[in-house]
């Protein structure tokens, strides 16, 4: 514990619906609820206004529509949350080396080590300045709570929501926590929450009084002994400006459980791709692939294999995935599938066995595009088709076209373009905007942009040439 309270921890409020409201004028005071929008998508973060219905994150999007019917239910923008983030991280960073990122929306800070906080006073004019460039930069608003540790920090700043400051004064820490609820800890979820209320303890100052000896006793040595020493304030973890990531991984949850073996491979084969690409995307390799399936019913199975070296090659990553899969029953369907990758490292040390397959099966493309130049049966040498084997056939005396004559081609009818709800969009008169909804061959498109006024509501056909995905726009600056 510090003598005074320079660890700041910043919580941006309501982060992806409020970037949303910012960007989007027409919803500003209006209930947002983003996450994914099929049946079985949960919600990433609601606004205040939709947290008034008692949508929260995590809860399944349905019972969030049936909470608050009229509320705006769009996609997460994750391009544009990590553009704003790291403008508000890159302000962190300016206060002090010492920056912990928890996520893309909250960090603590450790004031005292940038030098620019050495006392309650110097800490709360830190803090509002903090609070005024951010939404100077951003447009938006950030909760911070300020106090001599990490603990006490993040529950000032959780009191001081939304928009607020919150300076606990060394000293006052037990005076503040004792009436708030033993939830308000760290590490008290609603099991650890509910045995306690079972015993009596609702409170973090009845916490406190049943004592370290009780606590043991209840919940076991090691969360005991925590859990007393919270109660009283104390908490000596320093702020940590690199925290080593311990694994990266994808997963996706199916609207529809999947019972097609063939399509469940491919999904498999999928999110190993995606999860080697952002394991590229950190700079790291992994020894250890792991395979998640969550089944029908539920129930979730994890299966792993350690590989000789860690690796970052995509076609390893999808070999052991597809090993993994092979041991796991599918049977009745599966509704989520993850790939991840553990036992992180800065170097990579090849798959021999992989190099060997990979070549094996460049060799085996090269003899088979050979022998479709030599014989008349093989397919188009070419991008239009008149490759190696046009050429022999026609040269035969076939019915093929002649060399130089393109192959006639089927009719093929283009799929139809997808607009997904809160997505961005440029129409080619109209400008900038995004998609309110879409269906029976039409999308709804409101056209508005950050700092404008809320704007009007147009209709088109899917298929209109004039209407383009676009890029996120800036919350402010260059809005061009």
């Amino acid at each position: 514990m510090r003598a005074a309270p320079t660890i700041l921890h910043l919580d941006m409020d309501a982060f992806y619906a409020s970037v949303e409201q910012a960007s989007k004028p027409s919803l500003r005071g209006k209930a947002v609820i983003v996450g994914g929008l099929g049946p079985r998508g949960v919600v990433a973060t609601a606004s205040y206004e939709a947290r008034r219905f008692g949508v929260h994150s995590a809860m399944p999007m349905g019972q969030a529509r049936r909470l608050c019917p009229n509320g705006a239910y769009l996609i997460p923008r994750f391009t544009l949350y990590r553009q704003v983030s790291d403008i508000v991280m890159a302000m962190l960073r300016e206060l002090s080396p010492l920056v912990e990122p928890l996520s893309l929306d909250e960090a603590f800070v450790d004031l005292e080590a940038g030098g620019v906080a050495f006392d309650s006073d110097s800490a709360r004019a830190t803090g509002e300045r903090l609070r005024a460039d951010i939404r100077a930069a951003t447009g938006l608003s950030g909760s911070v709570g300020l106090a001599g540790s990490k603990m006490l920090a993040k529950v000032a700043s959780e009191e001081a929501k939304p928009a607020g400051l919150l300076l606990i004064e060394p000293g006052t820490e037990r005076e503040l926590l004792a009436p708030m609820s033993v939830r308000t800890l760290p590490g008290v979820g609603p099991a650890t929450g509910e045995h306690l209320r079972r015993a009596g303890i609702t409170t973090v100052g009845e916490l406190a009084e049943a004592g370290e000896d009780e606590l043991v006793r209840m919940v076991g040595r090691a969360h005991g002994a925590g859990l007393y020493r919270m109660a009283l304030g104390l908490d000596d973890r320093p702020v940590v400006a690199e925290r080593d990531a311990k694994s990266v991984s994808v997963e996706d949850t199916f609207d529809v459980d999947l019972h097609d073996r063939v399509r469940i491979r491919g999904e498999v084969q999928r999110l190993a791709d995606r999860c080697v690409q952002r394991l590229r995307g950190s700079g790291h390799s992994g020894r250890t692939i792991v395979l998640k399936v969550r089944r029908y019913d539920f129930s979730t199975l994890t299966r792993s294999e350690t590989l000789r070296g860690p690796t970052d090659d995509p076609a390893v990553v999808r070999e052991a995935a597809a090993r993994l899969l092979e041991a796991v029953d599918t049977t009745g369907g599966v509704r989520l599938l993850g790939v991840g990758v553990t036992g992180l490292a800065d170097y990579t040390q090849e798959d021999l066995f992989a190099q060997s397959s990979a070549a094996e099966a460049e060799a085996e493309a090269e003899a088979e595009h050979e022998d479709d130049g030599a014989g008349g049966e093989g397919g188009p040498g070419g991008a239009d088709g008149a490759g190696g084997g046009a050429e022999a056939e026609a040269a035969g005396g076939g019915t093929g076209p002649s060399e130089g004559q393109e192959r006639p081609r089927e009719p093929q009818e283009a799929p139809e373009r997808r607009w997904t709800a809160g997505s961005d969009v440029r129409h080619v008169l109209y400008g900038p905007g995004w998609v309110q909804g879409s269906g029976v061959g039409r999308v709804t498109v409101r056209f508005e942009r950050p700092g404008s006024e809320p704007g009007r509501v147009r209709t088109f056909r899917v298929d209109d040439p004039d209407l383009e995905p676009s890029d996120p726009l800036p919350l402010v600056g260059d809005l061009s």
